[in-house]
C-alpha cells in the first residue's frame, strides 16, 4: 500500500496534495457563473446571426449542469499547475 500513514484514525492518509475532486468543488461556483456568462454572450452573438437570444435566467439554469464538467476541467488544470509549482 502506498501513501503516508495518517496521524489519527479520522484523518485520511494524504501527502498534502489537494485531490482534483476537492479543487473542483471549490471552483464550482466560479466556473458555473463563467459558463452562464459565456452562454449568455454566445446567445447575443447567435442573435446577430438570426437565432433567438438566450435570456440570462436560462443561461443560469443551463450553467448548473454544464458547470460540473467545467469545474472538473478547471480542477485538473489547477492540480497540474500545483504539481508543476511543487517541481
Amino acid at each position: 500500500m502506498s501513501g503516508t500513514k495518517s496521524p489519527s484514525r479520522k484523518a485520511p492518509a494524504t501527502d498534502g496534495r489537494w485531490p482534483v475532486w476537492k479543487l473542483s468543488i471549490l471552483l464550482y461556483p466560479a466556473t458555473a457563473l463563467t459558463v452562464a456568462i459565456n452562454l449568455f454572450l454566445a446567445g447575443l452573438i447567435a442573435h446577430t446571426l438570426g437565432f433567438a437570444v438566450i435570456p440570462p435566467v436560462t443561461a443560469l439554469i443551463w450553467s448548473v449542469p454544464l458547470g460540473v464538467p467545467a469545474s472538473w476541467l478547471a480542477g485538473r488544470w489547477l492540480r497540474g499547475l500545483m504539481d508543476e509549482a511543487d517541481g
